[in-house]
């Protein structure tokens, strides 16, 4: 079997804390790997600083340094977790036979690398990294990550479940997702539209080894609303359809009342007035917002801006 070139690529903002450690276990897989035969000797790690505000950088200019298996690309600025993720893959993909992407905070279990690089041999173009079980997140983590899964399934879109970005992909496979031009990126959603023969590997999702989340609950609601909107249109579908049930039940209450008025019912109707007003009201406004969310990313996507810009890449 011919050894393959790996090389893994790792989004980092605000990473200082975790960064030797992480270079550390994935300098000692790499060397496990390579004695296996199973990568070749130029396979590297590569970090991608989105714009931290710490040491991250001259962390890894540091461990470039001192070891060259280690690369770094340092974006212009922040561009958000999907478009460094990007960044990362579009940059290396002409030195690489395969690119596995993982988090930079020792969550992902690097020991399914191993897995996924066998996976690889066998003929697979991507593999998923998935989590077997999500023992360490809080209840409410875990029914709203679950329930953002089968949310994008009900809306049409071809997620797979319970996986976030770690995931080996193929260089043809990195060929076929430069053609995806469009800005407003959800990778998950997208790798899956490519196609090629995939598969699973399971791992269980450990604690973070140091540092904070990056994904408050805020940022990880912005985060499902992107990829929904990104992926799906039947959000504006349900609208419609909303509209319709509403209209037909108007027209009920209409006769309803007619025929009370006729047979000499009164009724004083402030309540189901107002209540009415104010339903309706907030329907509309959310419809408009809907909508005008799909246009915003419809404004984005004709001006054609870049998703990322390479300052420097340590190699």
């Amino acid at each position: 079997m011919r050894a393959s070139v790996l090389y893994l690529v790792i989004p980092c903002y605000n990473e200082e804390a975790v960064l030797h450690e992480t270079s550390r276990q994935l300098l000692h897989k790499l060397d496990v790997l390579i004695s296996k035969n199973l990568i070749d000797q130029r396979s590297k790690i590569v970090f991608v600083n989105d714009g931290s505000r710490d040491t991250t950088w001259e962390i890894i200019k540091e461990l470039h340094e001192k070891n060259p298996m280690i690369l770094g690309i340092d974006l212009s600025r922040n561009r958000g977790h999907q478009n460094a993720l990007l960044a990362g893959l579009m940059t290396v993909k002409e030195y690489a036979d395969m690119v596995i992407s993982l988090d930079a905070d020792l969550q992902d279990d690097v020991d399914a690398i191993d897995e996924m690089v066998e996976r690889y041999h066998e003929g697979f173009d991507i593999v998923y990294g998935v989590r077997s079980a999500r023992k360490t997140d809080t209840f409410f983590k875990r029914f709203t990550a679950e329930g953002f899964y089968r949310v994008m399934k009900l809306l049409g879109a071809d997620v797979v479940f319970n996986h976030a970005d770690y995931r080996l992909m193929s260089k043809r496979t990195l060929d076929a997702l430069e053609e995806f031009k469009e800005v407003n990126l959800f990778l998950r959603g997208i790798v899956p539209m490519i196609g090629f023969d995939s598969t699973n590997v399971y791992y269980e999702r450990k604690e973070r080894f140091a540092g904070e989340s990056k994904y408050p609950l805020k940022k990880m609601l912005s985060f499902a609303f992107d990829g929904i909107t990104s992926l799906s249109v039947k959000p504006i579908r349900m609208i419609s359809i909303l509209g319709i049930l509403i209209f037909m039940i108007s027209v009920i209450a209409f006769l309803y009342f007619l025929i009370g008025s006729i047979v000499g019912v009164t009724e004083p109707g402030w309540p189901s007035l107002i209540t009415s007003i104010w339903a309706l009201g907030g329907l509309q406004l959310l419809a408009i917002g809907v909508v005008g969310e799909y246009i915003g990313k419809i404004y984005l996507e004709t001006k054609e801006r870049p998703k990322y810009i390479v300052k420097e890449f340590l190699r």
